[in-house]
């Protein structure tokens, strides 16, 4: 209990650090979300060293630097976004639920970033702001994390993944790399706020073309990066 009472200050109290840094110093970018991308990097990093978790990845090397991404993946836990940010070298835009803007400070930064925020229980709206993004990635390309089951698994399972955060991929051109979060289930289970220490894994695989596919066949786009995120989680290819 004392553990877990410490290890909550902690992650807060780094936080409202980073996020605090993070704001002051994005009124001075010209470029949305680059200095909180580089702030968020660290603050993944931060976050699992003072939660004690070893962590490790697989097939890195399908990330050109050069090239942005699509970042999808399943989710099975509180730890998948701070591992995120530590393990991927480039500057992250997720996609969120717009409950998470109103949050104070945590939505402010998210907000500065840049982050994509979806109004889940409004179609009309959800669809609104993936064509904003779509058009905003054109302009100014940069890569985006996004979690296609729309939610945390409970039971770890692999869940159906739904289209509207693919269609980002599919309106802008930029391939999807499928990755698995392997591990951080059993380190911190959704609801609860006891993480224990045990190795995770966050493995990437070859990135997926979307230009095969439109807004008519997005369903099966979204079945295909499923496909490939399983295969990451049973064979980790």
């Amino acid at each position: 209990m004392i553990r877990q009472g410490w290890l909550i200050l902690n992650v807060g109290v780094w936080t409202g650090l980073f996020g605090s840094v993070g704001l002051i110093g994005s009124l001075f970018e010209k470029n949305k979300g680059g200095f909180m991308g580089h702030v968020a990097r660290w603050w993944g990093k931060t976050i699992m060293m003072v939660s004690r978790i070893h962590y490790s990845t697989r097939g890195l090397s399908h990330i050109q630097l050069d090239q942005e991404y699509i970042f999808a993946g399943n989710h099975e836990s509180s730890l998948d976004i701070p591992l995120a940010f530590a393990v991927i070298p480039k500057t992250l835009v997720p996609v969120s639920k717009i409950e998470l803007r109103k949050i104070p400070i945590m939505g402010w930064g998210m907000t500065m970033a840049g982050h994509i925020f979806v109004d889940r229980k409004n179609r009309k709206k959800s669809m609104e702001s993936i064509r904003e993004a779509q058009a905003s990635l054109i302009t100014f390309p940069r890569s985006v994390l996004i979690f296609p089951e729309g939610t945390r698994s409970v039971d770890g399972e692999l869940k159906q993944f739904k289209g509207g955060g693919l269609m980002l991929a599919i309106g802008t051109g930029i391939p999807v790399i499928p990755m698995a979060f392997c591990g951080t289930a059993d380190a911190n289970k959704k609801g609860s706020y006891n993480i224990k220490r045990k190795p995770v894994e966050l493995r990437f695989g070859p990135p997926i073309d979307p230009a095969q596919f439109s807004f008519d066949t997005r369903k099966e786009f979204a079945v295909k990066v499923r496909e490939s995120v399983q295969s990451l989680i049973e064979n980790g290819t």
